[in-house]
């Protein structure tokens, strides 16, 4: 009798358990080289199933010493493009050719391997696949109290939880002595293979040296070298199970879900209880016949079984994503959104019309909506979020409500600067907190104090405003450069005397575009004017003012002709100068600016600057650009 054992056949021992009981006596068996490959590659990554697997080898060894059975070993071993794809079934077409070449029995303890072998005609055994070590408790139960949210366990060190009340955690030691690594080894066995045998468990993920692993209402990680530094468990689960009405303004957020589709995200610090909440919203919704599905990675929300909970199919949440948008769900618990891929997620669904619910980490609720800045466009925001819910201990904190309007942004006064403004106002009092809009090309948050005006706030426009101008001023100025703002729409500009003529422009063109971009009027005067400066007073230098710098045309010195090039972010200019040097750009023999060389002997302009807007100019018209060393 010739028998060719499979992978899953030799791991579970069942080869030497039929020769011991007589069923294989005197038989052949052959044991492909692919398996003994797939064996030792497991063995390498700290599979419990390679070193099953080898130890069952080494047992039908001393078999064939005794002379109970033959063995032989047969075929190529897989080369490692096979092993790494034997989930995809090319080691197991291995092991099913030799038996077919060999007219063999097929020993297999994997339904499916059988089952292909049988509709090829191969003569199989199958045997059901041995539970080793399975127990029907979670081994570390004992360390699990009612008020333990999460137990930490690590080879050589005191075991420790995080126990109390929601907010109010603490983190400590609940044993004395400190765990060995092989009861780590034994714990981290069987709670894997409790997660793989068990009807209530399942793997979330496993890859070389990280398990995550679901069983029951607990979240466990479990680390090995070489990933970590040692065996490590992390076991999670909640501590309290809750219904919307055990928040504050419970029936204002029903009748807010319940209006229409909402997108809201759900934001609070680590442990401050977001996933709680959000499990009571999508019993909530679910109650009120809704469609409710759920997204997680892993899949941990305590929600009841008419919730369907998908993780992400293929590894991608877009996969998860496209599917869901066939099931069509009222709403979907995103849990939890942290990558910029998972905003963009968020977002598209939230514009296929899906009420979305994600739970974000922010340690303000104003960070919450932040987060969405730079990854979705600006003015898509209330589109795509309508409500922010700030959890904080267990409570409902903050509950914003978004919008967005086209006005004056607080803190500007000129009509003619009115814009898309997202308005974050209190939920409970109706009052704008935070305005959110684009000032000279950035994106700015601003407080507001209680009258709805700008509040005195290092994030205020008025430090904005005031950074811009000190950027614009000190590209072109040689000296140093103070900003002092008079008010909402005026500001000083103190420069050396020598730079005035810079910082003005050709009939005050540069400063008038620096005005008319900020909506503020600023004037330009040395710093002998500033007041306590000392200086003698000499004639200040607005928008308006003719200048007396550096502009005209150039005498004798021509300087070195360039060629710029525009690109999308700069206008780049090559110059034959050492780095650090600094230069004067001309056109046809005109000042335009004096910069520093650069790395690589390049002098970069950020375009939309007022300078790369006058440097263009100069290209578009055909000008000859030249440099020349500052005097």
């Amino acid at each position: 009798m010739n028998v060719v054992p499979d992978t899953s056949a030799v791991v579970d021992g069942r080869v030497s358990e039929r020769v011991e009981d007589g069923t294989y006596a005197a038989a052949t068996v052959l044991v492909p080289e692919a398996v003994v490959g797939e064996l030792e590659s497991q063995a390498n990554d700290g599979l419990e199933s390679g070193w099953d697997g080898l130890s069952e080898l080494k047992r039908l060894a001393d078999f064939a010493d005794e002379g109970t059975i033959e063995l032989e070993y047969v075929g190529e071993r897989a080369d490692g493009d096979a092993r790494s794809h034997a989930h995809e079934g090319d080691v197991d077409a291995l092991i099913r050719d030799i038996a077919a070449d060999r007219d063999a029995t097929l020993l297999s303890s994997d339904i499916v391997q059988a089952e292909v072998a049988r509709a090829k005609g191969i003569d199989v055994e199958y045997v059901e696949p041995v539970a080793r070590g399975v127990v029907d408790e979670l081994p570390i139960q004992q360390f699990f109290t009612d008020e333990t949210m999460s137990v930490h366990l690590k080879t050589g060190t005191k075991p420790k939880a995080k126990r109390g009340a929601l907010g109010e955690m603490r983190y400590e030691v609940i044993d004395d002595e400190e765990t060995s690594e092989e009861q780590m080894d034994e714990w981290a066995t069987a709670i894997v293979d409790l997660a793989r045998q068990s009807s209530e468990g399942f793997i979330e993920l496993s890859d070389d040296g990280m398990d995550i692993v679901q069983f029951r209402n607990y979240r466990i990680a479990v680390g090995r070298p070489p990933f970590a530094d040692g065996i490590e468990i992390t076991a999670v689960r909640p501590i309290a199970k809750t219904t919307l009405d055990d928040y504050e303004f419970a029936d204002e957020l029903r009748e807010r879900f319940q209006e229409r589709k909402r997108g809201v995200l759900i934001s609070g610090s680590p442990g401050a209880g977001k996933s709680t909440f959000a499990q009571a919203v999508a019993e909530f919704l679910n109650d009120s016949d809704y469609a409710v599905k759920t997204m997680e990675k892993p899949r941990d929300l305590q929600v009841g079984p008419e919730i369907t909970q998908y993780g992400a199919l293929g590894g991608e949440m877009e996969n998860t994503a496209d599917s869901l948008l066939l099931v069509r769900p009222d709403y979907t618990i995103y849990d939890e959104v942290r990558k910029t891929n998972d905003f963009e997620v968020f977002s598209d669904m939230r514009m296929a019309g899906v009420g979305m619910v994600g739970v974000v980490h922010a340690s303000r609720a104003i960070d919450a909506l932040q987060r969405l800045v730079g990854r979705v466009e600006l003015g898509m925001i209330p589109q795509i979020v309508d409500t922010v819910v700030y959890i904080e201990a267990g409570e409902v904190h903050t509950v914003y409500d978004v919008t967005t309007e086209v006005k004056v942004p607080a803190g500007l006064t000129a009509e003619d600067l009115a814009r898309p403004v997202i308005q974050v106002s209190n939920f409970e009092t109706g009052r704008p907190e935070y305005e959110i809009y684009t000032f000279n090309r950035q994106v700015v948050t601003v407080p507001l104090n209680e009258d709805g005006g700008e509040a005195e706030s290092e994030t205020g426009v008025g430090r904005i405003a005031k950074q811009e101008i000190e950027r614009e001023i000190k590209s072109v100025a040689h000296g140093h450069v103070d900003v002092e703002l008079k008010g909402n729409d005026e500001a000083v500009v103190y420069v050396s005397e020598g730079d005035i003529g810079t910082v003005i422009g050709k009939g005050g063109g540069r400063i008038s575009d620096i005005e008319n971009r900020l909506g503020i009027e600023i004037d330009v005067r040395t710093h002998d004017e500033k007041p306590g400066g000392g200086g003698s007073g000499g004639a200040g230098r607005g928008a308006n003012g003719q200048g007396d710098g550096r502009g005209g045309q150039v005498g004798e010195e021509r300087g070195t002709v360039v060629t710029p090039e525009i690109t999308s972010r700069h206008v780049v200019i090559d110059v034959d100068a050492g780095v650090g040097e600094t230069v004067e750009v001309r056109a046809d023999g005109e000042y335009l600016f004096t910069a520093t060389v650069g790395r690589g002997g390049e002098v970069q302009v950020s375009r939309g600057s007022a300078i790369a807007e006058e440097l263009e100019d100069a290209i578009d018209r055909k000008r000859t650009v030249t440099v020349v060393p500052a005097r």
